[in-house]
């Protein structure tokens, strides 16, 4: 891949609007439908007002929270942390941090970025809740990697992706080269295949050979979904064979939580052979040489060193 070429620093207050532009000027005729639409809904409009770095306008407002449900591709809530929300806003008693919402066409609102939050207050008891709601529908799509409200393994990222990926594909007649910005990496909608038909996948083994191999594709969302669930199918068989070296390896006594990867590390064809610009290894025949080499592997080959060697990141 050709290296990224590093963003000039802007130069300081050179963007955007100051604060009295912020609140100033007549609303365009989507943010006056959309205030319109809010307290159609029941909520109250608190502010009507320009974004200070883009110049778009948004809505403040209070909603009813039940009419507030997460995006249907998002990544599945964790009690935990849930738990541990609520139970900071329970004990400040207040309600800081505004979720993000867009308006769907049945009168209902989207949280992209919000999900954990809105639980918490949902768990609360709460009647209503403070969300910035967007006039632009498609913005849902791009927002949610502005979500870091509990940041992301690589299990919860490639399942929302796989997600986004299949919503998008029943409305949108596009490829996945068009979605590149929103799915972010092409590994992640095979890693999110095969999270899919395996939840407990280690993909984490697999993840730096995939960004080596993995392309968006330049078919439509329909088509290039049924292609990421055959790649899926391909990289659990070779985790098959993986887990049949580990078997082996820990008959002789090894015992590591880095035995996955450091039989993916030896089996894999591309560890010495530097990327080439503008060139990606084809898929297809990289897993087809790992899985090759995974039926082969040899446990009497490994001396307890080379396992210490390896090191780097365990499982999920």
């Amino acid at each position: 891949m050709p290296p990224r070429k590093r963003r000039k620093k802007a130069e300081s207050q050179s963007r955007g609007l100051t604060p009295e532009q912020v609140g100033a000027g007549s609303p365009t005729a989507p943010a006056e439908a959309l205030r319109r639409a809010v307290e159609e809904d029941g909520g109250q409009v608190l502010a009507v007002f320009r974004d200070p770095l883009g110049g778009n306008w948004q809505i403040l407002a209070a909603l009813p929270i039940d009419k507030v449900q997460p995006t249907p591709y998002q990544r599945d809530l964790s009690e935990s942390h849930v738990k541990r929300l609520t139970a900071v806003i329970d004990a400040l008693d207040r309600f800081l941090d505004p979720i993000i919402a867009v308006r769907g066409a049945e009168g209902g609102y989207w949280t992209p970025n919000g999900n954990h939050r809105l639980a918490a207050v949902r768990n609360l008891g709460g009647r209503s809740i403070l969300a910035l709601v967007l006039a632009d529908p498609q913005v849902a799509y791009k927002i949610l990697a502005l979500n870091t409200e509990k940041a992301h393994n690589l299990r919860e990222k490639s399942l929302e992706v796989i997600r986004m990926a299949r919503d998008l594909a029943g409305q949108r007649d596009a490829t996945e080269k068009d979605f590149a910005l929103e799915f972010e990496e092409p590994a992640f909608l095979t890693l999110g295949a095969c999270y899919e038909k395996n939840g407990r996948f280690a993909g984490g083994a697999y993840h730096p050979v995939l960004k080596r191999i993995d392309d968006f594709l330049d078919e439509r969302l329909s088509r290039s979904l049924k292609t990421r669930e055959e790649r899926a199918g391909k990289l659990l068989a070779l985790d098959e064979a993986v887990v049949a070296a580990m078997k082996a390896l820990k008959e002789r006594g090894f015992d590591s939580p880095y035995l996955r990867p450091f039989v993916v590390a030896r089996i894999n064809p591309l560890r010495f052979v530097k990327s080439e610009k503008g060139s990606r290894p084809d898929f297809d025949a990289t897993l087809e040489k790992m899985l090759a080499s995974a039926e082969k592997f040899k446990a009497s080959s490994v001396k307890p060193e080379h396992l210490a060697r390896a090191g780097g990141a365990t499982d999920e």
